[in-house]
């Protein structure tokens, strides 16, 4: 059987959506060295983007909006993780129950439902029940949808464990907290540190439900960027850009390499 690579126009295709995907990020990435205000004409290599991100007129502003995303995003994927890590185990270990498929796909409804649809919802829902909307509202948002990207990879690294090593233990008269804290959370812990890293950049990089439920006068980073851009794009909204793309790409990094060294180890 002929695999999907050998069809034909598959490596022209595959090309063309890489080189719309990632020539743009990689245009800013070298755009973000330019010594020259242009954005369009180099005037050779310099770092002094960067050091405006942090020195210049809008440091300030973008301080306070870089450490609310890092806030928010270390609260949610902390808390989306936890809860992932109770969903996984009432499915993979809780055996068959009456809704399991709906449950699993209530789960996953965030990653398939357009983002713009979550956003208008989640901003309905907040203004039907009186919550103000600013970093409360965007926290919660954030813990909803960030759960099903903590879950797959929790879920994947549960299924790799076999259910015997909690029996052995509960035959030893441990009970089911102790043989979930001494025996599967251990055996866990690549697909709990994964599942934790890819939460965190998702909520990290997440504009649009922010951009509905943040409130005025709270900013994160991506809306922080988005206000500068609408005045015009500058050189130094392109090193932020840098930034946060390597951000992204170390955090995704590590978390499939975690997830995978886990697997391999099972």
């Amino acid at each position: 059987m002929k695999g999907v690579r050998h069809y034909p126009g598959f490596l022209a295709v595959t090309i063309l959506c890489l080189t719309i995907l990632y020539v743009p990020l990689i245009v800013v990435a070298i755009y973000s060295f330019n010594a020259s205000t242009s954005i369009t004409s180099w005037g050779g290599f310099s770092f002094r983007w960067y050091a405006d991100v942090f020195t210049g007129p809008e440091a300030e502003r973008f301080g306070l909006a870089t450490r609310n995303s890092l806030m928010i995003a270390f609260i949610a994927a902390t808390v989306a993780t936890a809860i992932a890590t109770a969903a996984a185990l009432a499915m993979i270990r809780g055996g068959r129950f009456r809704g399991r498929q709906a449950t699993y796909a209530l789960i996953n409804l965030p990653l398939m439902v357009p983002e713009i649809v979550v956003a208008v919802a989640t901003l309905i829902f907040f203004t039907t029940i009186g919550l103000k909307t600013g970093l409360l509202t965007i926290l919660l948002a954030h813990i909803t949808f960030c759960i099903p990207f903590a879950y797959l990879p929790i879920a994947a690294r549960m299924s790799g464990i076999e259910a015997s090593y909690e029996q052995a233990a509960r035959d030893l008269y441990a009970t089911r907290w102790q043989a979930f804290r001494l025996i599967l959370l251990p055996l866990l812990g690549p697909g709990l540190v994964s599942g934790w890293l890819l939460a965190f950049i998702i909520s990290l990089d997440d504009f649009i439900i922010t951009n509905f439920v943040k409130g005025a006068g709270v900013e994160t980073l991506p809306t922080a960027i988005f206000g500068s851009v609408k005045q015009g794009i500058k050189p130094n909204i392109m090193a932020i850009s840098t930034l946060m793309l390597a951000v992204s790409v170390l955090f995704v990094s590590l978390s499939y390499l975690i997830n995978r060294r886990g697997r391999s180890a099972a």
